[in-house]
């Protein structure tokens, strides 16, 4: 037990104090100067795990240098990498923790492999970075790729606790197949976001509210110091996001900026609030400032990935809005729902129209390079080498997504 005679040195809390909170907990630390520690535990499953939650907060209490505290833990279900993050978060909000204090859980068993600098980037779904709950099961909505959001999903109060929470599921957590993302926040705040989620194995940074290239080389700057220190050498790619009048008309200069921009995207809301129009169903008001992008993208060699339709609930629009987003050379968009995740996948895959006009285009060239014809037609139509590349670089695409047969055309080097 605490001493009576001690005296209160600092306060601090962390989690939901919200009894319909799931997969997280509630913790306050109510730091001593005296009198060892005092741990209290409310949990339903206090009679198998009560002594593992005391433990875990024992140990990230030590790694803090905490000796002398008062704590209280109301547990709702939270996985150790979340229950770690709320005692951590807590424990720093009470008071000085040294700087070289490492609080984090253990790593779990293998790690990810990095990802492929051109990896297919269909979709990529936004979970929240103060929601534990919304991370446990992620890798099973099978989206390309996941964004831990620490920018505009997250309270500004809440920022260094989200950001200990998103670093503890980087490394504990598997997602998948899914690319591991991080949304950053803008300017110093998201410099310290990157010294937490740079050793954890993060795949791609997305950079908010990108107006020019500066910004993507100070990330870049930073990302090499931070390997640099702790010995790791694995790619981490950037995706700057527009947001500005500003930012589309430098579209070209922020894609060339570094080699770790492997793809640009936009974001609407704010880019319309920028304009200062609504922005609609068929947004006609961003045709420009989407057309934009994937011309400096393309131009760049980079992918072009649209922003997100946040009506979850109209499948019809979303579709459209995919369908047309592919039309203009998108390769990929955002969704906010894991239903939009389906929808987004068809929209953004090969139809059998296309695969069979495909099909019919790389037949014609290989009949007529057999025949020792320099002219190849299909019907009307001339088909010129660049046509047949579209056509084999859909093919490979649509074998890649499990549709049509396997093996049945040549590859680029054949052709």
């Amino acid at each position: 037990m605490a001493d009576e005679n001690s005296t209160r040195v600092g306060i601090g809390e962390a989690g939901p104090n919200d009894p319909e909170a799931r997969s997280d907990a509630w913790v306050r630390v109510e730091r001593r100067d005296a009198g060892g520690l005092e741990i209290a535990i409310e949990s339903k499953v206090a009679a198998m795990y009560g002594e593992a939650i005391r433990d875990q907060t024992s140990a990230v209490l030590a790694a803090c240098a905490i000796e002398h505290a008062s704590v209280r833990v109301i547990d709702r279900g939270a996985l150790p990498f979340a229950l770690a993050a709320r005692v951590e978060a807590a424990a720093r909000r009470s008071g000085a923790v040294p700087e070289a204090a490492d609080a984090r859980p253990p790593r779990r068993s293998g790690t990810s492999a990095p990802s492929a600098r051109d990896r297919r980037r269909r979709s990529r779904l936004y979970l929240p970075g103060n929601e534990p709950k919304f991370m446990v099961n992620a890798g099973l909505h099978g989206t390309d790729g996941l964004i831990l959001d620490l920018e505009d999903s997250v309270h500004s109060s809440q920022k260094d606790a989200a950001r200990l929470l998103v670093r503890n599921a980087l490394r504990c957590l598997d997602f998948g197949g899914a690319e591991r993302m991080v949304r950053i926040n803008p300017g110093e705040t998201g410099l310290l976001d990157l010294e937490a989620v740079v050793p954890e194995d993060v795949d791609l940074i997305l950079v908010p509210k990108v107006e020019d290239e500066r910004e993507l080389q100070r990330i870049d700057q930073r990302i090499g110091e931070i390997q640099a220190r702790i010995g790791v050498r694995r790619s981490v790619w950037l995706m700057p996001i527009l947001e500005t009048a500003r930012g589309v008309e430098n579209a070209y200069a922020i894609a060339t900026a570094n080699e770790r921009v492997v793809a640009l995207t936009l974001g609407l809301e704010d880019y319309t609030a920028d304009l200062g129009v609504p922005k609609t169903r068929e947004g006609e008001e961003s045709r420009y400032a989407r057309e934009r992008v994937v011309v400096a993208a393309r131009a760049a060699g980079l992918q072009a990935i649209d922003s997100v339709y946040g009506d979850v609930g109209d499948e019809e629009g979303l579709s459209a809005w995919a369908g047309r987003a592919r039309a203009m050379g998108y390769t990929g968009m955002g969704c906010v729902h894991p239903r939009q995740i389906r929808v987004v996948h068809a929209a953004f895959a090969p139809s059998v129209e296309e695969l069979e006009k495909a099909r019919r285009i790389v037949a014609a060239f290989r009949e007529a390079e057999a025949e020792g014809r320099a002219v190849v037609s299909l019907g009307s139509k001339m088909i010129d080498p660049p046509v047949v590349e579209r056509a084999l670089r859909l093919v490979r695409e649509a074998e890649e997504l499990g549709i049509g047969e396997k093996g049945a055309f040549p590859s680029e080097g054949e052709v």
